[in-house]
């Protein structure tokens, strides 16, 4: 490890001091001794001010103390970090004196180590020093930082010697002594002196010279000392700013007191200095002495004297002595690639020691080639793998001395151990040219005087004094002169390399069978590739007859790379296999070649048509005899209408099988097909026409096969048609039954049935059997329609049921002459029995008609006659089952005329009428009546009022001195009477000028007491449809309107909706269910009465307990609605 305490112990000032500082030099100071003068505050009160904060510690919470350790010793510093409000691990580092950072001298003599607790959340951080030195005393620092956060701490190293303990010192022979030496020694070069007045280029030099290693430090105590300080009144002399002293030196500092009686005491680095052997104090009357004896590095650093409130400071250098050369650099020798290591000797153990080459400083590395090995007082460099590049002047330099010495590297000489040979190889074999020489050194190697480039194939190999030319797949292109040069050395090994090639014959153009395929009539020209040296001769043959070269059909071509086959207008009879002979000095190479001559394929025969169905039929075929010497890939298939010459292509892709299903013909059309056979030298001549084929299809199955009727021995069954025929039609049906355990069909119906419907007879009774059906047509039967489930032979009782429909549950409304046809459908088996009734009694058939059938009956009216009006009843029986139902039938006709009508007074251009309602209100309640007018001279009718619900009104607007009649018109639903009743005297209206005497009226009481002129009807409503209430009132003042139901009044319930508009009052029921069954009623309340109207409401379609429990309906209600239905009707529940 290097030293380090070595930069602590020579520590320098700061080069150039930058401008003064005014503030700072306010502060307490003396008067300026010899030519140092201070201008910052001294820098003992920075180190108290340091020492002060280090005392209220941030991060710290144990610092590293002060300690004493022998040489050769180990001793450990602590410091330990609470990380409870930290994120992340701080930031530490370890100083000797003020810059040089620890972290960078970890080695044997130095170690730093970390950890952290993580119960206590405690970092701990550790340097030892193992076997110190001398020189490793001196003042320490830690300094621990996170983010905005920062905290430090000094602590002081004293290595002292293992003899023992160090003896007492008399002051006075001390000082004598120091005074004899001083005149022995020869005078101390000023280091202070030569910084302060060099140039800032010369600093490093002065450092490195005098072995100061903390320049940085010097440098800025030296920018403090070039300030002035102020004048004292305590002190009539101050401290020198700095002292220098060598190591185990002695050292005096002098104050000079203004007052003698004034209490000094002395600091270093902010502690207080008691007397000991160490340290010695004088006073000579104003003078106050203060001794430092055998100083060391630990004694390097600020000391300051206070008298008073005030005190003054300097500086302590301790300088080490300079590191001599003891053992001189020797001259070296060396060959090429050995190690060389250039060794020296110095006074002391790790001293800094700079290595130079022609002058420039070597600096080790990673990648350097050179390396500094220290052995205690031994340096040496040393040299891996020297080169001619190494020679060269080396020299080493300390701040005492230096040594050089010259490095010259030879080359070794070369002896040829194993020489190239000439080689000879065949072509595609590996070529190796090998030597050996006697010096592991590389070399080139060059092709006909060109250097050789490595590549996949050819690999230079150095493997130590082997040299290789390895040349894999040998080329006529290797062969050459090959010269082997080793580097540095003017010494060549040569070769020779000559490459042989037997002949071959190159078939990679042609199939793995080494067929070659030639189209009738077209020329063949087959160019076969040769190789061989020297070039070889080919013979061609067939069938042991030579292919000469000429101007024949046949005949071959030879070239240097290649010989080739020709045949002109190629013919079928020149397919065989075809002999090529290659030979040279190097060979022979035979091989075969097969040429075959292709053609069309002939025509397929005609096809044949084996199914066919409604748009599609199925077509085979037989390949042709003959494929034209290529197989058959595949076929077209062409059609065509039977009366049409107009062929079309069917595929385009082509068919790889002899069977092929045409699609989409028109179904009753004959049609007719062929084929082309295709190869791979194109498409044969069609084939012959098959025979014409109409398409035909069978039916889809019938559809919805349902029972219709069961007795003890039949079964009727009902189904409907196919859904889709076909151009062949529908002949007929087939019904098919089994029995249940067996699989065998048995046909119902001998011969085919047009109808939808028919009964199975002769079935055994409590026999289960299964049904299907099938259509049938030209094409055959259908694919069967099956029943789901074994039909049981019995007849089975079905409870009747009236189907009453939605519009017949309120009264049925007709004209007179309109005519009724009323259908209720209704169920039950077997067949039930009907029975009508008008009011109670037998309907009279001369009248009303009557027609049952099995699922419904009707009631029809040719022309609706006012006596038709009542209540029809209807009862189906099926055995011991009963159900009834009601229907109201409601004719209706124009009403009469108006009774009576009067002219009670007549007044300005007004005239006042009365009249009484009509006997004859046609079967419906009156909705209005209509005034008309008519002037006596021409006796034409005027409307005056339309749809006037009151018996009394009063005409206005007459024209005075006209005669007039009145008449008025009943309504109803029907419309207006056809007569019209009028008044018997006319009004006549006086002209102007005559007086005319007003009448005197009472005021006439509009009030009224509330009255219902349309009353509720009950009503019938199926459950889940809307339902509605009407009735209609009248009263002065309006009503007020109530709804209620069961007596209790609704208010405030989504499921109702309540109108009045013009009297008319509705309650709308949403969606009801049999819970809203029950008593409505309709109360209007005015100031001069009340009255109520009520109705009954039944909902049929009942829902169950549970679906009325998820409506929303409480339990209790339930249980009485369901109560009250089963007391009203028990045989219904």
């Amino acid at each position: 490890m290097p030293e380090p305490t070595k930069k602590e112990e020579n520590e320098v000032p700061a080069p150039a001091p930058p401008p003064e500082e005014p503030s700072k030099g306010k502060e307490a100071g003396t008067t300026p001794a010899k030519d140092w003068t201070l201008v910052e505050p001294p820098p003992g009160e920075e180190q108290a001010k340091q020492n002060a904060n280090s005392q209220l510690s941030i991060l710290f919470v144990e610092k590293p103390q002060g300690g004493t350790v022998k040489v050769g010793e180990d001793i450990t510093f602590i410091a330990k970090v609470q990380a409870e409000d930290l994120l992340r691990k701080p930031t530490i580092k370890w100083f000797k004196g003020k810059w040089m950072d620890l972290a960078s001298k970890a080695g044997k003599h130095l170690q730093l180590k970390e950890s952290f607790e993580r119960h206590s959340r405690v970092y701990t951080f550790e340097m030892q020093i193992i076997k110190a030195k001398e020189n490793f005393a001196g003042n320490y620092r830690c300094e621990v930082t996170y983010k905005d956060k920062f905290d430090s701490c000094s602590f002081d190293l004293e290595v002292r010697e293992s003899t023992g303990t160090t003896p007492n010192i008399d002051i006075r022979s001390a000082f004598k002594r120091r005074e004899v030496k001083q005149q022995e020694e020869e005078p101390q070069v000023d280091v202070w002196e030569l910084l302060k007045n060099a140039k800032p280029s010369e600093y490093e030099k002065i450092a490195f010279q005098y072995g100061i290693t903390d320049l940085r430090g010097m440098l800025k105590r030296l920018k403090r000392m070039r300030r002035e300080e102020k004048k004292s009144a305590a002190f009539a002399k101050i401290l020198d700013p700095a002292y220098q002293v060598d190591k185990g030196g002695r050292v005096r500092f002098v104050v000079e007191l203004a007052d003698p009686k004034l209490e000094v005491k002395w600091y270093k680095n902010g502690q207080e200095i008691r007397p000991s052997t160490k340290y010695i104090f004088e006073h000579k009357g104003c003078q106050r002495i203060l001794f430092i004896n055998n100083c060391q590095m630990t004694d390097d650093s600020e000391y300051y004297v206070t008298a008073g409130d005030e005190k003054c400071s300097t500086e302590l250098f301790v300088r080490e002595p300079p590191i001599m050369v003891t053992k001189q650099l020797e001259d070296t020798t060396a060959y090429c690639g050995e190690r060389v290591e250039l060794e020296c000797e110095v006074s002391e153990d790790d001293a800094n020691v700079k290595w130079f080459k022609n002058g420039e400083e070597i600096i080790p590395g990673p990648k350097s080639r050179y390396r500094i090995r220290v052995e205690g007082k031994k340096h040496i460099l040393i040299i891996e793998g020297a080169t001619k590049a190494d020679s060269a002047e080396y020299s080493v330099m300390t701040t005492g001395g230096q040594s050089s010495a010259k490095l010259t590297v030879d080359l070794k000489p070369l002896k040829v151990l194993t020489p190239l040979t000439d080689q000879t190889v065949n072509l595609g074999k590996e070529i190796c040219l090998k030597c050996e020489i006697s010096e592991n050194i590389p070399g080139k190697w060059t092709k006909n005087g060109l250097p050789v480039q490595e590549s996949d194939r050819l690999k230079v190999v150095h493997k130590g004094r082997i040299h290789k030319l390895v040349i894999a797949n040998a080329l006529t292109e290797d062969e050459g002169d090959y010269v082997f040069a080793p580097d540095a050395y003017n010494i060549t090994l040569p070769a020779k390399v000559h490459v042989i090639d037997p002949p071959k014959i190159i078939l990679d153009g042609l199939d793995a069978d080494n067929t070659v395929t030639v189209i009738a009539g077209n020329k063949l020209r087959l160019e076969i590739p040769i190789s061989g040296e020297p070039p070889p001769k080919a013979m061609w043959s067939r069938a042991d007859k030579a292919i000469m070269e000429g101007s024949g059909r046949i005949r071959t071509e030879s070239y240097p790379d290649s010989s080739t086959l020709v045949i002109d207008v190629a013919e079928r009879d020149d397919s065989g296999v075809y002999h090529i002979n290659l030979k040279n000095e190097a060979g022979e190479a035979h091989a075969s070649i097969k040429v075959k001559v292709v053609d069309f394929p002939d025509p397929p025969v005609a096809p044949t048509v084996t199914e066919v169905g409604d748009d599609w039929c199925i077509m085979n075929w037989e390949p042709p005899a003959y494929d034209g010497g290529s197989p058959i890939l595949g076929y077209f298939i062409e059609r065509k209408k039977k009366q049409s010459s107009r062929w079309m292509r069917l595929n385009f892709d082509l068919c790889k099988e002899t069977t092929f299903e045409p699609k989409k013909m028109i179904e009753g059309v004959a049609y007719e097909v062929r084929i082309f056979a295709v190869n791979a030298i194109g498409i044969s001549k069609p084939s012959m026409p098959s025979r014409p084929f109409v398409p035909l299809a069978v039916t889809s199955p019938p559809t919805l096969l349902t029972v219709d009727s069961v007795t003890d021995t039949t079964v009727t069954m009902r189904w409907r048609p196919p859904d889709h025929i076909g151009a062949a039609g529908l002949d007929g049906y087939v019904l098919e039954y089994c029995f249940e355990g067996t699989e065998d069909w048995i046909v119902a119906n001998k011969d085919l049935i047009d109808k939808t419907k028919f009964t199975i007879t002769g079935l055994p009774t409590d026999a289960k059997i299964f049904v299907r059906v099938k259509a049938v047509n030209a094409a055959g039967a259908s694919e069967p329609k099956y029943y789901s489930q074994p039909i049981l032979v019995k007849e089975v009782i079905e409870p009747p049921k009236i189907r009453i429909p939605r519009h017949l549950k309120q009264t049925y409304i007709r004209r007179v002459g309109e005519a009724v046809n009323l259908v209720i459908p209704f169920q039950g088996k077997p067949r039930p029995e009907l029975t009508w009734k008008k009011d109670g009694a037998e309907i009279d058939k001369n009248q009303i008609n009557i027609r049952n059938s099995e699922t419904d009956t009707i009631i029809f009216i040719r022309k609706a006659e006012r006596s038709h009006s009542g209540k029809y009843d209807l009862q189906v029986k099926v055995d011991k089952f009963v159900e009834t139902a009601s229907i109201d039938i409601q004719i209706i006709d124009r009403p009469g005329p108006p009774q009576t009508v009067k002219i009670e007074d007549v007044w300005g251009e007004n005239v006042a009428l009365t009249w009484t309602p009509p006997k004859d209100d046609g079967n419906a309640a009156i909705t209005g009546y209509t005034i008309q007018k008519a002037d006596k001279k021409s006796m034409e009718w005027f409307t005056v009022i339309e749809h006037y619900h009151r018996t009394s009104a009063t005409i206005t607007e007459l024209v005075i001195g006209n005669e007039y009649y009145f008449r008025v018109f009943s309504e109803n639903m029907c419309g207006l009477s056809e007569d019209a009743t009028m008044t018997k005297e006319s009004a006549v209206i006086a002209k102007d000028g005559k007086i005319y005497k007003n009448p005197v009226y009472e005021d006439f009481d509009f009030s009224e007491a509330p009255m219902f002129t349309q009353p509720l009807v009950n009503t019938y409503a199926i459950a889940g449809y809307n339902a509605t209430l009407n009735c209609s009132v009248r009263g002065n003042p309006k009503p007020k309107i109530t709804w209620m139901k069961n007596k209790v009044a609704i208010v405030d319930d989504p499921r109702y909706r309540m109108f009045s508009n013009q009297g008319v009052c509705t309650l709308e029921i949403r969606k009801p269910s049999p819970y809203d069954g029950g008593t409505y009623c309709c109360k209007a309340v005015n100031d001069l009465g009340t009255v109520e109207i009520e109705c009954k409401l039944e909902v049929k379609g009942g829902l169950s307990f549970c679906r009325l429990l998820l409506q929303g309906v409480p339990p209790n209600i339930i249980d009485s609605y369901l109560r009250d239905l089963h007391s009203s009707n028990p045989e219904e529940y």
